[in-house]
C-alpha cells in the first residue's frame, strides 16, 4: 500500500459502529493510567465530574431513591469510586463495575481509607453477570452514549433483569444540541495529546466523522509507534428525550422523568446533556 492510499483510507468515513475498541482505553496499562489521572483531575469534566457536582449528585440520589441501609446500588462504569464510596457512606450496599484495573485499585483504596465496604468488580459491564438484585442502577458520565444500539439494548436487558421490582435506572447521555456544535476534521501531531496514548514516542492522527442521520460522532485515533500501529474508535451518540425514552420503553421500563443531569437539574432543550430515570 502506498502512503497516499493509506492516507486516503485514514480519511475515509467508516461504516457507523463498525469497530468497538473500548477495551484499549481501559486495559492498556499506560492509557488506563492516563484515564485515571483525568478522573482525578478536579479542574476538568473530562472523565469525572468536579467534586461539587458529585456531592450534589450523590445528595440527589440519596433523597430521590431513599438510599439507606438495606438498599442496594450497582454503578456501571464506576471508575475510581467517586460515587461508590459516597453512596456506601450513606449506608447502601454498593457494587461498582469497571474495566480498568488501575481505576478499581484507586476505588478500593478510597473505600478502605473512608472506612466503607464496596464490592468493586473488574469486568466489561456488557459481560458482567451476577445473581444479585439491585434497587438502583446508575451509569454516569454519558457511558450509555458510547454504545451502539444493539449494545445499549443488551445492557438495558441486563439492567432490567438485575433490578428488584420497582427498582430504578439513572443515567445521562449526550443531547442533540451537542451534536450540532461538533465539527468534522482531521489533525496530526507528534505525541498527540501530550503522550496520552503511549509512553514510547508516537505519531498520532485524529479524524472526526459525523453521521448526520443517526446523530453520532466518531473520534478515530490512529497511533503509530515504532513497532505497532493502533486505531482507537470513540463513538458518541446524541439523543433527544423521546428517542432515549423509547429505548427504555422497548426494554420494558416505565420512564419516570427526563432531567437535565444526574444531580436532578431541570431538563433544558438547549443543553448538550440530559438524564433519565426509568423504573422496572
Amino acid at each position: 500500500m502506498t502512503a497516499f492510499t493509506w492516507l486516503e483510507e485514514l480519511n475515509t468515513r467508516p461504516p457507523i459502529w463498525s469497530a468497538y475498541t473500548a477495551a484499549d482505553l481501559w486495559t492498556d496499562p499506560h492509557i488506563a493510567q492516563q484515564m485515571l489521572q483525568y478522573h482525578l483531575n478536579e479542574d476538568v469534566d473530562l472523565s469525572s465530574r468536579r467534586p461539587a457536582f458529585i456531592e450534589r449528585s450523590v445528595a440527589f440520589l440519596i433523597e430521590r431513591f431513599g438510599l439507606r441501609a438495606g438498599t442496594s446500588v450497582a454503578d456501571f462504569g464506576c471508575g475510581p469510586g467517586l460515587y461508590t464510596t459516597r453512596l456506601a457512606a450513606a449506608g447502601a450496599a454498593v457494587t461498582g463495575i469497571d474495566f480498568s484495573e488501575s481505576s478499581l485499585a484507586h476505588a478500593r483504596e478510597l473505600a478502605r481509607s473512608q472506612g466503607v465496604t464496596v464490592d468493586h468488580v473488574q469486568a466489561d459491564y456488557l459481560e458482567f453477570t451476577t445473581e444479585q438484585r439491585f434497587d438502583l442502577v446508575t451509569m454516569i458520565m454519558c457511558d450509555f452514549a458510547v454504545l451502539s444500539p444493539d449494545r445499549r439494548a443488551r445492557l438495558l436487558g441486563k439492567f432490567h433483569s438485575r433490578l428488584n421490582p420497582g427498582g430504578a435506572v439513572l443515567l445521562d447521555v449526550g443531547a442533540r444540541p451537542g451534536f450540532a456544535i461538533r465539527e468534522e476534521g482531521a489533525s496530526y501531531a507528534f505525541n498527540l495529546m501530550d503522550g496520552f496514548w503511549s509512553a514510547a514516542p508516537y505519531y498520532g492522527f485524529l479524524n472526526t466523522f459525523k453521521y448526520e442521520a443517526e446523530h453520532v460522532v466518531l473520534d478515530r485515533y490512529t497511533i503509530i509507534e515504532a513497532k505497532r500501529t493502533r486505531t482507537i474508535d470513540n463513538w458518541f451518540q446524541y439523543f433527544d428525550r423521546d428517542e432515549l425514552a423509547a429505548e427504555f420503553t422497548a426494554a420494558g421500563f416505565e420512564v419516570e422523568e427526563i432531567l437535565g443531569d444526574v444531580a436532578g437539574g431541570e431538563y433544558d432543550p438547549e443543553s448538550s446533556e440530559l438524564a433519565i430515570i426509568a423504573r422496572k
